[in-house]
């Protein structure tokens, strides 16, 4: 079965900017720090389309990422990753460090 296009809701992409820090920060009673930081992916106004109040309707996509600092800022590493030799796949490109999987 396909939509009509009047079954379909059509969005004008919209441009933005950040106002004010997209990053808060807590501290955990334990002396961690959690990062959070909010960000836009997509944002777009329905061109056919209102909310029944009639209001402007709106998509937006948004992302949210983590960050978490321990209380002792450590981290560990493989000895094979500090040697100063890029591990290489199979394809004989460098592959990433584990701690970024």
């Amino acid at each position: 079965m396909s939509e009509s296009k009047s079954d379909k809701v059509e969005f004008e992409m919209l441009d933005y900017s950040t106002v004010g820090n997209d990053t808060v920060s807590f501290k955990l009673e334990d002396g961690t720090i959690v990062k959070v930081k909010v960000g836009i992916e997509r944002v777009g106004v329905a061109t056919n389309y209102r909310n029944p109040d009639g209001s402007l309707h709106y998509a937006v996509n948004t992302s949210v990422k983590l960050y978490v600092i321990p209380y002792d800022k450590r981290f560990t590493l493989s000895k094979s990753q500090v040697k100063g030799q890029a591990q290489l796949d199979d394809s004989g490109k460098r592959s990433p460090p584990s701690h970024f999987a």
